[in-house]
Parts: structure tokens; C-alpha cells; sequence
């Protein structure tokens, strides 16, 4: 693959190009409510053609604007292209049974990798109009106004978010870690939808969020909101995070999230 380094004209683009995708997909969405069918993917894993829909259109937008580029997405998009290193992580609907319910609580994400790391980031949520971005080194905003994490430095004080897996059982490890963590943190919900929940770490509302069952298009956005806000992103060992593995565990600050690892354990 050749190599590249966007300069910042080039990264503000890309940046650029991330959120107006993300509003064509949030659009889709809004679009098709009241109108789509529900299929299961597997046990309680649901898709309907407005998560199609949308990822269509966000792939199509960022196509006409970069057709070197590759994609990968959560509705069995895998289009690489030898001719760029730069790859473009989709998750057209985050929080599909959000959606399917009518509960608000469910965004586009997407993210620009090139070569070995995250350049862009950006996670819409069409039910707020609310537009959280960052691009690498440059920091992370919400509707365009800078924000920060929450500093929470104490297990003890901090509001926590977890994700479980799909139809999982009561002897699962993340249901284990959920149970023990009810006894460490204030407080702790399950939201069903990974991307928000790293954005709102991100913008302070929320102070940690883990999980041991996300993909790429899952967290890819929302890793780099939450390292260019001030927070922390690993392993839930404390190791160095690798999006392609399912294995996150992110903090307001350093501190809460070396806690967070012995916690957990």
C-alpha cells in the first residue's frame, strides 16, 4: 500500500467530508422510521433496511468524494482498494434495537483510518442533532464547540457504562464484570449503543465506559474522540488498544482507568 500522511489541509477534509456523511446517513434513518421491517442477524442481533440504507448512502457520499479509499462497515461491507491505505469504518446505525423500539438513543459513526492510525472521527446523533468530531492531534468538539472529559479521577464518583454481548448468558466474563463493578462505581447502565456512549465520555456526561465485544465499526470513532477530549483508551488489562480487537475499556482520566483495570478484573 502506499503510504500517507494528510497534512491538515488534507485532514480537514477528510473531517469535513466524515460529518456530512454522518448527516446523510442520519438522515436516511430519521427517514425510514415508522416504515422498516425488523430481521435478526442472529439471536436478538437485529438489521433493517434503514441500517442498509443509510450505510449506502454514507458509502456512496464518501465514494464521489474519495474513490481510492476502501471501506469497511457493519452490513457486510469489506471494499479495500491496494491503491490507498486509507479506510473509512462505518456503522450506519449504532444501536439498531434503540431504533427498532423507538428509543433515542441511537447514532452514525464513522471514522477515517490511514495507514496505522485514526485520522477522523465523527458520531452523529440525528435524534439530538447532536455532532461530536475529532481529528488526530486536533482535539474533539460537540457541534463545534471544543469539550473535554469529565476529570474524574475516583471509581468511586464516577457514572460508568458497559456493553454486553448480544443474547449473552448469566455465566458470561462481561456479565461477571458488570455484576462487580455495581459494587465499585455510583453508577452503571448497559445503553445499547457503544459509539454514544464513547461520545459521551468524551463530552464529560458520562465517565467510563468497557467492553470486551465491540468491532472496529463500533468504537473506531469514538476511541478517538475520547484520547483527543483528554481521556484514556486500553485494554481492559491496562494494555495498549488495537480497534480491530474486541477489547476496550475507556476513562475521563488516566488514574480512573488503572482503578477501572483492577476492578475489573
Amino acid at each position: 500500500m502506499n503510504s500517507t500522511a494528510p497534512g491538515a489541509i488534507a485532514q480537514h477534509a477528510y473531517l469535513s467530508a466524515a460529518i456530512d456523511a454522518a448527516h446523510v446517513g442520519g438522515r436516511v434513518l430519521q427517514d425510514w422510521i415508522g416504515r422498516f421491517s425488523v430481521r435478526e442477524k442472529s439471536r436478538a442481533n437485529l438489521v433493517t433496511e434503514a441500517d442498509e440504507a443509510s450505510q449506502s448512502a454514507i458509502v456512496q457520499f464518501l465514494k464521489n468524494r474519495f474513490p481510492q479509499h476502501g471501506f469497511l462497515g457493519e452490513e457486510g461491507l469489506h471494499d479495500h482498494n491496494s491503491a490507498s491505505d486509507a479506510l473509512w469504518i462505518i456503522d450506519p446505525l449504532d444501536g439498531t434495537s434503540n431504533y427498532v423500539h423507538g428509543f433515542p438513543y441511537y447514532a452514525v459513526s464513522i471514522a477515517l483510518w490511514v495507514g496505522n492510525r485514526l485520522e477522523a472521527g465523527v458520531i452523529f446523533d440525528p435524534t439530538r442533532n447532536e455532532t461530536f468530531a475529532a481529528a488526530c492531534g486536533n482535539g474533539a468538539t460537540l457541534n463545534g464547540q471544543p469539550i473535554r472529559t469529565s476529570g474524574e479521577t475516583e471509581l468511586k464518583s464516577a457514572m460508568a457504562m458497559a456493553s454486553l454481548p448480544v443474547a449473552t448468558d448469566p455465566e458470561n466474563p462481561a456479565v461477571k464484570r458488570f455484576l462487580s463493578a455495581l459494587t465499585k462505581v455510583q453508577t452503571v447502565q448497559r445503553t445499547g449503543s457503544a459509539a454514544l456512549n464513547l461520545a459521551y465520555v468524551a463530552a464529560g456526561r458520562v465517565d467510563c465506559f468497557w467492553s470486551s465485544s465491540l468491532h472496529p465499526w463500533d468504537v473506531a470513532a469514538g476511541a478517538l474522540l475520547v484520547t483527543e477530549a483528554g481521556g484514556t483508551i486500553t485494554k481492559l488489562d491496562g494494555s495498549t488498544f488495537d480497534i480491530f480487537v474486541p477489547d476496550l475499556l475507556s476513562a475521563a482520566t488516566a488514574s480512573l482507568g488503572r482503578e477501572l483495570v483492577t476492578a475489573l478484573r
